[in-house]
């Protein structure tokens, strides 16, 4: 846990120094009116949104203890209770992995693959992104770098083909673990939005109780686009848990706070660079004592 804390801090620094020019340090016991005001609008600022930077700052106000260890009191009750992924008693475990392009989503795919794998799981991924080659060259070598086995076809075909086979293939040979990769869709295209639909549909018919997730990778740099990302996926693709990556890259570690809050959906895991060690699952103790300011966490 304390190498997982270390490069969580490490990879929300950008996010802490820019909360830490507006919050003030010490285990300040009362704030000013004009000091609450300053943390609110770091909040704002950090992509925590309007709405929930208030409430949070509203909260923090009433509760017991210095002013800083309220506001991290608040911020902890906006994170819904995650409870452990559940694995089929009998079959493989079928995870949809859904997100526009640029978010890294294939290079998630190819460390949970990995993460699986470490695990003793034997893991099939579909590689549906089938428009972009390099995507799914990319993630052929990730997961045989993870020693999974991979589902692709020709550029071009139709990724509820590649969905289907997966699927079908991994319950044929008793795979642990199935991870289906989508291309990468623009929430505001319907057409691309039905298509991915489809592919949900037709992993049902494959394997009538799958998915049995469907996690949803958001790059935490996009801000309110996130927020709207999330609620078409989860209208269309039924999105079960998100994957916060790219925590590393900006000052919007507060994305995370916003997200949780509005959707209720289990934060699965953050990203906050480039190896498989950073990609870690969430936890919401870690990830706020990482966000605050050293000196008032």
């Amino acid at each position: 846990m304390g190498s997982l804390f270390s490069r969580l801090k490490k990879g929300l620094s950008r996010s802490r120094d820019a909360l830490s020019k507006m919050v003030p340090g010490g285990a300040v016991d009362a704030l000013s009116e004009e000091e609450w005001i300053d943390i609110e609008d770091a909040l704002i600022m950090a992509d925590c949104g309007g709405e929930l930077a208030s409430q949070l700052v509203s909260k923090a106000r009433k509760g017991r203890g210095s002013s800083i260890e309220s506001l991290k009191t608040s911020m902890l009750g906006m994170f819904p209770e995650i409870s452990a992924v559940e694995m089929p008693a009998d079959g493989p475990f079928v995870l949809l992995v859904v997100g526009v392009n640029g978010t890294g989503k294939t290079t998630t795919i190819g460390k949970l693959a990995t993460m699986f794998g470490k695990d003793g799981k034997s893991v099939l991924v579909g590689a549906g992104d089938t428009f972009r080659a390099a995507a799914v060259d990319q993630l052929a070598v990730w997961v045989e770098r993870a020693g999974a086995d991979m589902v692709r076809q020709h550029t071009g075909a139709d990724p509820a083909s590649v969905a289907f086979d997966t699927v079908q293939r991994g319950v044929a040979k008793n795979y642990d673990v199935i991870i289906i990769d989508t291309a990468g869709r623009v929430q505001t295209d319907r057409g691309l939005m039905d298509e991915l639909a489809k592919v949900r549909r037709v992993i049902a018919k494959a394997y009538p109780s799958a998915p049995h997730e469907v996690w949803h990778v958001v790059d935490a740099g996009t801000g309110q686009n996130a927020v709207a990302q999330v609620e078409r996926f989860r209208e269309v693709a039924g999105s079960t848990g998100l994957i916060v990556t790219k925590l590393d890259g900006s000052g919007k570690g507060g994305i995370v706070l916003q997200l949780s809050h509005r959707f209720g959906l289990p934060i699965r895991y953050v990203g906050v660079g480039e190896t498989l060690e950073d990609l870690m699952p969430f936890d919401a103790p870690s990830f706020v004592d990482s966000l605050l300011p050293e000196h008032v966490a």
